[in-house]
């Protein structure tokens, strides 16, 4: 395994953010109503691991560091996790395991059918983000990971369907996002490996 260390480092923070949060709610530090904090965390939480899984290819390319796409996949399955942990925490603890109101829940409000949209995009890069996905698909697999910008648009038009009182928040997580996939136009690609290359800093 390359970069054991790394990816290590990875996991333990990853895993710490949720199991605290458990924690404060089983302490009941999250106020009267820790269900739905936990919900708006894990969320957010999916959101973020999106983010940074989309920021190791542009970080490779400007510090030419391996350990950045090494760490890619594992950090998309862990935004899915999230995501999953989001959908079951708002199945439990805001609908009680009640189906027939899901039902309601989808007519009142379609920014859930947006999330559950991105939830099975997810879904699908998560089983297909292993070796032999990749040999079984060939060509077709990196055309199919494409859908993760996809993915990124639905989880943004869901965030923003829910906080739109206050766009402030949003628009950083938004603004990052575009940057991400301004810094993957090929023209814009190319110029930060000339540069990479021309720097007499980079080994």
């Amino acid at each position: 395994m390359r970069y054991p260390w790394f990816r290590l480092a990875i996991f333990v923070a990853s895993a710490c953010f949720p199991a605290w949060w458990l924690y404060e709610a089983a302490m009941q530090l999250l106020g009267p109503d820790p269900g739905k904090i936990l919900v708006d965390r894990l969320g957010l939480g999916g959101l973020v691991f999106l983010l940074i899984a989309l920021a190791m290819t542009p970080l490779q390319r400007i510090t030419g560091w391996a350990g950045w796409i090494v760490s890619r996949r594992q950090l998309g399955l862990w935004s899915f996790a999230y995501i999953a942990l989001h959908l079951t925490a708002y199945l439990v603890f805001i609908l009680g395991l009640d189906f027939a109101q899901l039902a309601l829940e989808l007519r009142k409000r379609p920014y859930i059918i947006v999330g559950a949209l991105a939830f099975l995009g997810l879904l699908v890069l998560a089983v297909t983000s292993n070796r032999y996905s990749q040999r079984r698909l060939g060509a077709r697999w990196k055309t199919l990971h494409k859908l993760t910008y996809a993915i990124l648009a639905l989880g943004l038009l869901h965030f923003l369907w829910i906080v739109r009182s206050d766009l402030a928040e949003w628009s950083i997580y938004a603004g990052v996002g575009l940057v991400l996939m301004l810094l993957r136009v090929p023209a814009v690609a190319r110029r930060i490996k000339r540069a990479r290359t021309r720097s007499p800093q980079v080994s």
